[in-house]
């Protein structure tokens, strides 16, 4: 679909047409279900998270200034869902001290053995603040100074978490890859 496709789909939904919401909803929804998955513990939180989001979507619309695009848009939206959800239920995103035994994340081959859905279950395994901030930094992109404006933490409460989830991580993959056999001697 054109960018002015798009933009015309856009204007529809804001007019109230439930088709073409139906439609803006069927395009962006694979994409943003896969972000809500992300943050979220399993697939029931992350429909909650998705539904959430779109409603936003569609209730400040007139918000969206058509200066970049309307999936980044969307993506934000979902993002700040996803974190208002996590909030709801008393997530904590301050520091999380519950792993001690960081590794160093020196390689990435250990990625290499894990297709994406293993990845997505293992970072849903994430403690709440070290899945935020990661999704955050690592797939949104967001820098550890919009994340602490973002979650209301220090900077660096951010990049303590990033480091202690990706040793996490790390240490998670690794074991499920010496479970299968699947590791560098």
């Amino acid at each position: 679909m054109t960018e002015s496709k798009l933009y015309e789909l856009w204007d529809s939904c804001l007019r109230g047409d439930r088709a073409a919401q139906f439609a803006l909803y069927n395009r962006f929804s694979p994409g943003m279900y896969a972000l809500c998955l992300r943050y979220a513990k399993d697939q029931n939180e992350a429909g909650e998270i998705l539904q959430s989001g779109f409603i936003k979507v569609f209730t400040k619309g007139k918000t969206f200034s058509k200066q970049g695009s309307l999936e980044g848009w969307i993506r934000k939206i979902m993002v700040y869902a996803a974190i208002e959800h996590l909030r709801s239920r008393k997530a904590s995103f301050n520091l999380y001290n519950g792993y001690e035994n960081t590794l160093a994340v020196s390689s990435n081959s250990i990625y290499d053995y894990t297709d994406y859905k293993d990845l997505t279950k293992v970072i849903q395994g994430l403690p709440d603040g070290y899945r935020t901030v990661f999704n955050m930094y690592v797939i949104e992109g967001y820098s550890h100074k919009e994340i602490a404006s973002i979650l209301n933490i220090q900077v660096g409460s951010s990049k303590s978490q990033l480091y202690k989830a990706r040793a996490w991580l790390q240490s998670k993959l690794m074991l499920s890859s010496k479970k299968e056999g699947n590791y560098e001697k």
